[in-house]
């Protein structure tokens, strides 16, 4: 059964307690970093030893676990507890991108959440560290990619569309989801989120969502045809 660990603390560097008391302290004006980290596993037989391992032995004080949780997932427990307690001038570590996102937009959105916050982002295993000006770069390059991934979803999209109005293909009434809305939720749904999540992100109601995919799974196959 999926469950999310809120708060595991480094024994290495620090108490709970006195993590609590520095983070406090804080508060009252001082700023002083904090290796905030994040690990998670998408099935409840899956092991968080080695990301746990990682993120301490980066220097991480406190290391926030979702446990048999997927990426798709919108409302983890752990990852929200993480977001709560970092602040300004901390940094949050993951041991691997795909640990934080499914999806390349998901990512970069979360990382320029961060970064508007004065929150760094750290990934271990493809030694990313947007508190560079190296990462930096790298941020600006996967927005670009992310960027490039849509652009390309919607292009082939609106040209099927068209093919398929000039083969006859009729689209029912008048859409609840206009042309933009329901190529945005083709990209998140190809990206790996889940069609329920999808749904509300857009705004709209699962079965009307279900209804349209299903309408454009029947636009390509006539394509095909």
């Amino acid at each position: 059964m999926a469950k999310s660990a809120v708060l595991k603390t480094n024994p290495k560097k620090t108490s709970n307690s006195a993590f609590r008391a520095d983070y406090n302290q804080s508060k009252k004006g001082e700023s002083p970093m904090r290796l905030i980290g994040y690990a998670r596993v998408s099935t409840g037989d899956q092991n968080l030893d080695l990301q746990r391992d990682a993120l301490e032995r980066a220097g991480c004080l406190a290391v926030y676990e979702d446990h048999g949780i997927s990426g798709t997932v919108q409302n983890r427990e752990g990852l929200t507890e993480a977001m709560a307690a970092l602040k300004d001038g901390d940094t949050f570590v993951v041991w691997r991108l795909d640990r934080l996102a499914r999806s390349m937009r998901d990512l970069t959105d979360t990382i320029q959440s961060l970064h508007n916050r004065g929150i760094a982002f750290k990934s271990l295993c493809e030694h990313i560290d947007v508190s560079s000006a190296f990462g930096e770069f790298v941020l600006h390059v996967l927005s670009a990619v992310a960027h490039f991934e849509r652009a390309l979803i919607v292009e082939r999209t609106k040209a099927g569309m068209e093919a398929a109005k000039e083969r006859g293909a009729k689209f029912g009434r008048t859409p609840a989801l206009d042309g933009e809305a329901f190529m945005e939720a083709l990209f998140l749904i190809k990206s790996g989120m889940s069609v329920e999540s999808t749904a509300l992100q857009i705004g709209v109601g699962r079965s009307t969502l279900y209804r349209y995919l299903a309408e454009h799974k029947v636009m390509q196959e006539r394509l095909v045809a």
